[in-house]
């Protein structure tokens, strides 16, 4: 009996979230898309925040992925890119926590390493890297749905590994995993 699973990679961003899909059989993994979410042309922030929360859900709604891999912010030197990004990738995990889906988070360079073997891999590189492993016949102009796809593949690539990142299957993981950032 064939063993399937769709696993629903996010690269969140107030400009653009990238995302992808991909199903696994028989633990061999098939592409099954990816696209971007272009937020560009919103100015007011928390507009972008409803449409990345409701895209999240509609993609959860069309293709019903049993896990979501999502990369984690990086630490920058910008502090409010960084509180953007982290509210964008938390409206994303609200939709999947809502949907009672597992989430994991995944480090920029554990991303990298994972598809290329480099850490300080560039997204081209990524890109292409997916392109050979997973058949795609063209890349998009913009590389953030490629960087979704990449949290997928990185997820598919640590199943069955202890150390993954950060695993929520609902908001009571959350909170019990996150104590000190929830207030009683």
């Amino acid at each position: 009996m064939p063993t399937e699973k769709i696993i629903l990679g996010i690269d969140p961003g107030t400009t653009i979230m990238g995302f992808g899909l991909i199903k696994v059989v028989n633990k061999k993994m098939q592409f099954l898309q990816m696209n971007e979410l272009l937020l560009k042309k919103y100015d007011d922030p928390y507009v972008k925040l409803k449409l990345i929360f409701e895209r999240t859900l509609e993609l959860i709604d069309t293709y019903h992925p049993d896990e979501i891999a999502i990369e984690a912010p990086f630490f920058g030197k910008n502090v409010q890119s960084m509180l953007k990004l982290g509210r964008a990738q938390g409206v994303a995990m609200a939709a999947g926590l809502s949907r009672q889906i597992p989430i994991t988070e995944y480090l920029p360079k554990k991303i990298k390493m994972a598809i290329t073997g480099n850490g300080n891999a560039s997204k081209e590189q990524v890109a292409k890297m997916l392109q050979s492993t997973l058949g795609l016949k063209s890349l998009p102009k913009n590389l953030d749905s490629t960087d979704g796809l990449a949290a997928a593949v990185c997820h598919f690539y640590n199943e069955g590994r202890v150390e993954v990142g950060k695993n929520y299957s609902g908001w009571e993981a959350f909170v019990k995993q996150n104590d000190k950032r929830v207030k009683k």
